[in-house]
């Protein structure tokens, strides 16, 4: 016997009809120059949005009447209502789920990262499709990278499409953008991280090294265009280039893909080694 339903949620009135003004700032929020100067960018969809507010970083949120009454719990904090023509100047998606929110940008601090000692960065060299970049961002979040780097030339991080694709990962972690390539590099292997460039041509094998151990340390990630790759420089700034084996026809893997491999193995083995570290200072009990 099926339980009985329980009563239906309140239902949250708007703080009233999204302004003129309102409307205008959000909209602008679709330049990369306007996300620029205002700091703000906009997250659509309800997962992304109730990330950007367990973050603290909602702004305003507006939504139709219908998202509304489908989602009290994201709008319990305070909404703005609009309508579908509205809503269709703001959305990026065709189907749109009618939530859209003006959020704040934490860009990520590059000397801060650096500080707090990190162990396991990605960096993206002129990395230009942003879905690719928004699946490395939660990629990284998923696998408990400290940081994501996007070099210069890369796509803004607060993209709708990478925003999208990070399914709210861009709210967790550092996302640090318009980095100097070389620079970052420099200090990376300053902090003590070892740099390895993934790279499809060559190198050593992913499972090889993960066997050998050498992944158990401090390693920041190098990802290239997705066209071009990495640059000879870039290449030779590195520790070690690294290839992912495959065992199929396909000739390549898609970057996003590829960083989730790398990225899986790292962690792998660096919690592998954190809990043979843990282990091995227990003290041996009495028979």
């Amino acid at each position: 016997m099926a339980a009985p339903a329980g009563p239906p949620a309140p239902v949250v009135e708007p703080i009233g009809p999204a302004s003129g003004g309102l409307l205008r700032s959000a909209r602008r929020l679709r330049l990369r120059k306007q996300r620029l100067s205002q700091g703000r960018f906009l997250a659509e969809g309800p997962g992304a949005i109730a990330e950007g507010l367990a973050a603290g970083q909602v702004e305003a949120l507006l939504a139709t009447a219908e998202a509304a009454r489908l989602r009290p719990d994201l709008v319990a904090g305070g909404w703005w209502l609009i309508d579908q023509v509205e809503l269709a100047g703001l959305a990026d998606t065709v189907h749109s789920a009618g939530l859209v929110a003006v959020c704040r940008h934490r860009a990520g601090d590059w000397e801060q990262v650096l500080a707090a000692r990190p162990r396991l960065v990605v960096v993206c060299a002129e990395a230009r499709d942003p879905g690719n970049v928004g699946a490395i961002i939660r990629c990284a979040d998923a696998f408990g990278a400290d940081a994501v780097v996007l070099t210069t030339g890369s796509v803004d991080p607060t993209n709708a499409k990478t925003v999208r694709a990070s399914a709210g990962s861009i709210f967790h972690l550092p996302v640090v953008d318009r980095v100097d390539l070389d620079d970052c590099l420099a200090q990376l292997c300053q902090a003590g991280l070892r740099v390895l460039a993934a790279a499809a041509d060559g190198g050593r094998p992913l499972d090889q090294l993960a066997a050998e151990g050498e992944l158990s340390g401090p390693v920041a990630w190098l990802l290239g265009n997705e066209a071009r790759g990495l640059t000879e420089s870039a290449r030779q700034a590195s520790h070690l280039l690294v290839r992912v084996p495959m065992w199929g026809q396909a000739e390549s893997l898609n970057l996003a893909v590829a960083a989730a491999c790398c990225l899986y193995a790292t962690a792998s083995a660096q919690h592998a080694a954190d809990a043979s570290s843990v282990s091995g200072l227990q003290p041996a009990t009495a028979d």
